[in-house]
């Protein structure tokens, strides 16, 4: 399955990073590439259940491709968050299903700093994106 445009880069810039210190630094700077939601958007209906920090989640689908976005008060999370909107960007629904979350962060050199909770809370995040897909396929 070919991966989109964003998530490319985010293999090639991460590949880049020699160790975790290089590759926590742009983690930071990809959180802060996000475009923000609104001060409307970051409601209760939005919120995931499931992580430790405050995250929330808005998807919109456009011609069969889902764009979400996302926002979190963890700074380190937003970094997460923001390569993981990388790696399901345009998608399908039924694409959406196939993401393995830990081959992904495994394929950018993450998955030893995701703690349990952590990808418990990105699992929650990508879990959203496939019900929002699911309820949307249904109307």
């Amino acid at each position: 399955m070919s991966i989109p445009c964003g998530a490319q880069e985010a293999l090639d810039a991460f590949a880049q990073c020699p160790g975790w210190e290089q590759r926590a630094r742009l983690l930071m700077q990809w959180g802060e590439r996000f475009t923000p939601l609104t001060e409307d958007e970051r409601n209760e209906a939005n919120r995931v259940h499931g992580c430790e920090s405050q995250v929330w989640l808005v998807g919109e689908e456009q011609e069969g491709h889902w764009h979400f976005r996302a926002a979190s008060d963890a700074r380190l999370l937003r970094g997460l968050l923001a390569v993981l909107l990388a790696r399901v960007d345009g998608l399908s629904g039924a694409q959406l299903g196939e993401v393995d979350l830990a081959d992904w962060f495994a394929q950018l050199g993450l998955s030893r700093q995701l703690s349990p909770s952590r990808s418990n809370g990105l699992n929650a995040v990508l879990q959203r994106m496939r019900q929002l897909a699911a309820e949307h396929s249904e109307d």
